[in-house]
Order: structure tokens, then sequence, then C-alpha cells
């Protein structure tokens, strides 16, 4: 996983040129709206344990035969083990969110994770589901403007709506 600053580094001096003015210009903001995405990463966890339980409790509500007998999160550790996963999911949206870059997502939580889902016989289309329920409950709390640092958060809004969308994707 590198950080934005990492990664930029790392692509020039791959190609063997110095920074160029857009880069030094994408990181300053970076650095200028970090407050924004730490605020944004606290929020959300401070809030983790009710984002996942709400997103659960929407997502069984809608789709019943989940924890029906039979049902893929039918016993107290089938259960469990689905709240585990979305909590796993959106611990590692907030690491990509505060490191500004989605490979830790990718490398440590969503690779292999559709293949997983599938030999477990597990609806990718429910799990996806689910993270989409934490997306709107996340960016509802992070986008709440009482109490963090003030400006436009529209494209860092953005980025946190992508991260989950990768996540919905890949189990999907």
């Amino acid at each position: 996983m590198f950080d934005a600053f990492t990664r930029v580094i790392s692509q020039a001096d791959s190609r063997g040129v110095y920074l160029s003015s857009e880069q030094f210009d994408g990181l300053a903001n970076m650095i200028a709206e970090s407050n924004k995405r730490m605020d944004t990463v606290n929020r959300i966890t401070s809030n983790a344990s009710a984002i996942v339980a709400n997103a659960a409790r929407a997502l069984f509500a809608e789709q019943p035969q989940l924890i029906a007998p039979g049902g893929n999160a039918y016993t107290n550790r089938r259960m469990a083990a689905c709240l585990r996963d979305m909590e796993i999911i959106l611990r590692y949206v907030t690491y990509a969110t505060f490191a500004g870059d989605g490979s830790v997502l990718d490398d440590r939580c969503l690779n292999g994770l559709r293949e997983t889902y599938s030999a477990l016989g597990v609806p990718g289309g429910s799990v996806a589901e689910g993270v989409n329920k934490m997306k709107e409950a996340a960016i509802a709390l992070a986008n709440d403007p009482n109490g963090i640092t003030r400006g436009d958060c529209s494209a860092l809004m953005s980025e946190v709506a992508g991260y989950f969308d990768r996540a919905a994707a890949a189990v999907a």
C-alpha cells in the first residue's frame, strides 16, 4: 500500500523524472484538505458499529430469506460472520480514505473475496447490497457539516463513495 505521496514519488522515480507542477498541486491540495479527510475517517470509525448494524438490519428487512432457516445469515454463527465481513470492508474503506489510495482495500480486502463467497455459497448480490447500505450511511454521516472542518467536501465524498462502489463490485 502506498499513501498518495509515496505513490506519486514512486511513479516519477520509475519514469526517471522530476515531480511535475500538477503533481505538486495535487499533493498540496491533499494537504490542504487533510483535516476534512481525518474528520471523515473519524466520523465513520466512531460510528462503525451503528453503520454495520443498521446496514445489516435494513438488508435483512429487504431480504428476509437471508435470516430464515437455510439462509446464508441463519444461525448466530453465520450472522456473526456476515457482520464481521461487513465491518472488515468498512474498516478497509476507512484505511483507503485516510491514505487517499484504494490499493490497501484491493490488496488486503477485496482480492479473491468474490471467489471465497462463491465457494461458500454466499450470494454476492446480497453482500453488494449490504455494502451499498453502509455507503449510504457512511456518506450521510461524513457529509454532515456539524462539528467538522468547513468547506466543500464533494470530491472527498465522491472518493469515499468510489471505495464503497469498488467493494460492492468486487463481491457482486
